[in-house]
């Protein structure tokens, strides 16, 4: 032993006992709750199907008002596409004429069928520069 003479105590805790450890988690609370997001993300999408359904009612009103302005417009130009092909028929008749005017017994404008039914010339648009012959002066 040691030449001081006080006997050693024998370590104890302190009366009453030791304070309690904390060991859980306490993180402070941060963002909203788990509801709540739910909750702003089904008013994002509610507003967005409103929208949504905003837009299809004025494509679909869109797509009404075209179909009407067809409509109205079709008999026009049918008339103007009747116009255009009555010009290129008297055109194509009077170079018809020009071109075969030394045959005899040929009649400028006469259909090469015989029938009851109208059908009409098929006159391709061709471009000048495209036709066979074309030359450039």
């Amino acid at each position: 032993m040691s030449s001081n003479s006080v006997p050693a105590g024998q370590e104890l805790p302190p009366s009453g006992g030791f304070s309690a450890i904390r060991y859980e988690r306490r993180l402070p609370k941060r963002g909203p709750s788990g509801a709540a997001m739910f909750a702003i993300c089904g008013g994002i999408m509610a507003y967005g199907w409103y929208e949504v359904h905003k837009y299809l009612g004025e494509r679909h009103e869109q797509q009404r008002e075209k179909t009407w302005a067809r409509i109205h417009v079709t008999p026009m130009l049918i008339a103007e596409a009747d116009r255009d092909e009555f010009r290129r028929r008297h055109a194509a008749v009077e170079r018809e004429k020009i071109i075969m005017k030394d045959v005899p017994g040929w009649v400028p404008g006469q259909r090469v069928y015989y029938g009851k039914r109208y059908a009409p010339d098929v006159i391709a648009n061709i471009p000048l520069h495209q036709q066979e012959g074309f030359k450039k002066d």
